[in-house]
């Protein structure tokens, strides 16, 4: 079994991406294959509403010019989804944002390619307005048909600097529960 991690923050191994690895640190102690993408640095564009994923129904994006394909790719072929975002003036990164949109669209145009998958939002934030990129990368899930697991809190991580979030005990307990609870429902999916 994969869990694969999209780290929506424009800064690569910040508080989104330490909170992730809190998470992973229990799958991976379940034996659950774990990887991290993080968008710092790469290209990710908004969809561009041209349908054509609908028409050539191939589990791609017509624009080429981006991680998005890759990014999909590595959705479909996971058992289970994490998506982190720092918030960002009350709401998700451009670059969150953009892969929902991407990935979310093509994956509806292919007979619901993310249905039954596991996912969990993972959010930094400084102090407030988390509740709202929650929220977001989690009607992504429930609208690709996906089974949201849940933790001891919603998983949310505060903190402004980098490795702030690492003095969050409240924070950190929810991203490793977060970890327990996914890796177990993974695990009673495969039959185990």
């Amino acid at each position: 079994m994969k869990v694969i991690a999209f780290n929506g923050s424009a800064r690569k191994d910040g508080n989104t991406a330490k909170l992730i690895r809190y998470t992973f640190e229990e799958l991976e102690n379940e034996g659950i294959e774990t990887e991290l993408l993080q968008l710092a640095g790469s290209r990710i564009q908004g969809c561009i509403a041209c349908y054509k994923c609908f028409a050539n129904k191939d589990c791609r994006c017509v624009v080429n010019n981006d991680i998005a394909n890759e990014c999909l790719e590595k959705m479909h072929n996971a058992d289970g989804i994490i998506i982190g975002s720092p918030t960002y003036f009350a709401g998700i990164t451009p670059e969150a944002k953009a892969l929902i949109d991407r990935c979310g669209m093509v994956a509806r145009a292919n007979g619901d390619i993310l249905k039954r998958k596991v996912g969990a939002g993972v959010v930094a934030a400084r102090r407030g307005g988390a509740i709202h990129v929650f929220d977001t990368i989690n009607h992504f899930f429930t609208i690709s048909q996906m089974i949201v697991v849940g933790s001891s809190y919603w998983n949310i991580g505060v903190g402004r600097n980098i490795g702030d979030v690492d003095a969050d005990e409240e924070g950190l307990k929810t991203m490793r529960d977060l970890g327990v609870n996914m890796a177990w429902l993974l695990k009673k999916l495969d039959g185990q």
